[in-house]
This record gives structure tokens, sequence and C-alpha cells, in this order.
């Protein structure tokens, strides 16, 4: 039985599948079964940020499932604990971590810590949790109420836990404080939202108001985070200071991780969250060889060029095709082309596919791009040619 019939008779229909069958990566170029190859600009969605088949992440996961994979959180994991030096001298915070397996249950971590926060520090309970319309924080029942789409709230999944709100952009968010407000959870470029920056100036306005009236700021950067933007945290380009940040994504480089970092350290206690998997010695060993990768690129100026070629190519894109895209957003390697309709977008991505590149939707109207951070010069060039050939095949 092939791919398509296992898949459809044994997995749940979660998904609209594309049932080409990659077997192998190297970098940012895939194959598949059929011989064929394709420049990834998703690097699967946001997440193989040192690019597939990486040398040393595998390595690095080969010689740690060699010895120890697992062990549980009952005792000290020397990854872990080195990884979470890492995460925090890279951050440039003055915060501790912990560790779970996605942005989604790493928001959960952010959220049951802000509503411990709102517990113990104030004498009528604090629980309450604002977001932006078009913000995306997970698929579990809570990060979805948390998410500021009403098209995700679906009644078939309802009741939803109470205490979230959103509003339709950062200045508004004003108006939805009140005093059972803990803290207020933004992504400050909205991934599945469009690949929409926040104004950086309404950013700070909106950090520096809740600093003085002691609510919490949550920043999600499981899409921005590990260099996505050209620092390590977008956070790091805004020059603020939340309270609470989550990672997932491209910290792992493809094995499943979440990271919370808050500044407040020592509110949580033994039993108060947990998680069986999170941290152990499989993830947090790749994870830290990622970052040491990341790094390393960082600081040569590797990343600052690929930023800077990428973007050289990608401006190119837009401007030979103004017909198509009304305009582009995005900061370094997250960027979008707004498309003119929801029909078009599609017909692109799947035009994409066929001439050998790999590109992702965002919200209704947005051509997304997630390139691998190691992706090279050659594999931009051949992304950026086939896509040509994809939209001069539109007309």
């Amino acid at each position: 039985m092939n791919l398509e019939n296992n898949d459809k008779q044994y997995v749940l229909n979660t998904y609209a599948r594309n049932y080409v069958n990659f077997t192998k990566g190297q970098n940012a170029t895939l194959f598949d079964s059929e011989g064929n190859n394709y420049i990834d600009f998703t690097s699967g969605i946001g997440v193989v940020s040192v690019g597939h088949a990486n040398k040393r992440v595998a390595d690095a996961i080969y010689n740690q499932v060699s010895s120890i994979t697992h062990i549980s959180n009952l005792y000290a994991i020397e990854p872990q604990a080195l990884l979470a030096k890492k995460v925090v001298e890279l951050s440039g915070y003055d915060m501790a971590c912990f560790f779970a397996n996605s942005g989604a249950e790493a928001n959960e971590g952010a959220i049951k810590i802000a509503r411990k926060y709102g517990h113990e520090k104030f004498s009528n309970k604090k629980y309450k949790v604002v977001t932006l319309e078009n913000s995306f924080h997970g698929r579990t029942i809570t990060t979805v109420k948390a998410s500021g789409q009403t098209a995700m709230h679906k009644d078939s999944f309802s009741p939803y836990p109470d205490g979230f709100s959103f509003n339709a952009n950062i200045k508004d968010v004003y108006d939805s404080i009140d005093d059972k407000t803990i803290a207020v959870m933004i992504e400050l470029v909205q991934g599945e939202g469009g690949v929409q920056p926040l104004p950086k100036q309404d950013v700070q306005d909106l950090a520096k108001y809740l600093k003085e009236n002691d609510i919490l700021l949550i920043v999600d950067e499981v899409q921005t985070g590990a260099y996505r933007t050209g620092e390590f945290l977008a956070s790091n380009l805004y020059d603020i200071q939340p309270d609470i940040i989550t990672m997932a994504k491209g910290i792992g480089g493809g094995v499943p991780i979440g990271i919370v970092l808050t500044t407040h350290k020592d509110l949580l206690v033994p039993g108060d969250h947990g998680s069986t998997f999170g941290g152990n010695y499989l993830s947090t060993r790749a994870s830290l060889e990622v970052c040491n990768i990341l790094e390393e690129i960082k600081k040569s100026g590797a990343l600052h060029d690929t930023i800077e070629y990428f973007n050289e190519c990608f401006d190119k894109l837009y401007d030979n095709n103004k017909g198509i895209f009304t305009s582009k957003v995005g900061l370094a390697l997250m960027k979008g082309l707004r498309v003119k309709d929801a029909d078009t977008l599609n017909t692109i991505v799947s035009k994409a596919f066929e001439k050998g590149v790999l590109v992702l939707k965002a919200g209704q109207n947005t051509l997304r791009f997630l390139p691998p951070l190691t992706i090279t010069n050659e594999e931009i060039n051949n992304g950026f040619d086939r896509l040509e050939k994809a939209l001069k095949s539109l007309s």
C-alpha cells in the first residue's frame, strides 16, 4: 500500500496533505522519492533553522541517543542545564527556563506563570490575559482561546476557558485592561496572522505602561526566536524587557522543544508545573548544538550576509510582480508578500511546488517565506528563479 493510502486509512484527517514523499534533505534542498529536488523556503514552518541533515546536529543527536535519551525530570539533566545557560546568555535577559515540547505548551506555561503571579501578588486575584487580533498562540484549548482569531474558536470545541480577550491592534489593548488583567501576550511579528511586524514605538509604549501598572508582558517568540529576525530574540530588536518569553520551532532545529523564559525565577515551586518529555537529553542536546551553530553564524557575519542577499532577491521578486503582489512585509528571514486574493495565493503555492520551490500561506492573503538561516546564495537564487517561473505561469 502506498504512502497516500496508508495516510488516509490510518492517520486522522487534520491536514490538507500534499502527498509528495520527501526522502532526504540537504540544507535548504529537499529530494523526493522520484528524484525531484525542491528549494525549501519554509524550513518546516520555521523549524529547521540550521537546514536539513545538518551534520553537527545529527552527530550530537547520535552521540546523545547512544548513551542516554531520557531519564525524566526527577534527576538533573546536564544538557538541559547547559542549554538553559546558553539561552539565557544569548537572550541578554536575567531569566530562568522551563522546558516543554512545543510552542503551545510553552504558551500554556507562560499563562500559568502569569496566573500564579496574579494569585500571589494581589489580594484581588488577577487572571485575565489580553492578546491581539490575528494572533496565533497554539492549538490546545487554552491557547486556541488566547489566539485572536474567531475562526479558531469553533463551537465544536467549546466551552473554552474564560479570562481571554483580544483587540484589533496594539493601540486598543489599553481598552481591555481592567482590575482583573494580569498579562498582555503579543507576537512582535505575527506569523500565522500575516507576517505582520508590530510598530516598535507602540510596543515600547505598551511595555512601559504595563511595567508601571504591574501587568506582565508575555512575548510569544515561537516563530520569531532563534535569530529568525536577525537577533536571537525579536524582543532584542524592539529594545524591550518582557516578563515572560516563549520559544520553540527553530530553537530545536527539527527536534520538538518548547521553552518558557521568565524574570520571575522563584515563582513556580515543585508540583506547580511539569513535563514528562520536556527538556530531556535528546531535545536539549540537539537544541544546544543548534544554538552553537546559530551563534557562530551570527558572530561571523554570515547570517547578516544571508539576510541581506535573501532580501535583495525577495525585493526583486516583488518589484517584478506588482501585478500580483500588493505589498511586502516582515523582518530579516521572516518575510511575506501580500496577494490580492486567497484564490491567487493558493494558486501561487501550488504552482511554486510544481516548479520545485516550497512556500507557505499566512492568513488569507500572504505568501510567507521562512527559509533555513543557513540557506546558501545558490539555493536562494534557485528558489527565486523557480518562483519567478511559477508566477509567470499564472498568466
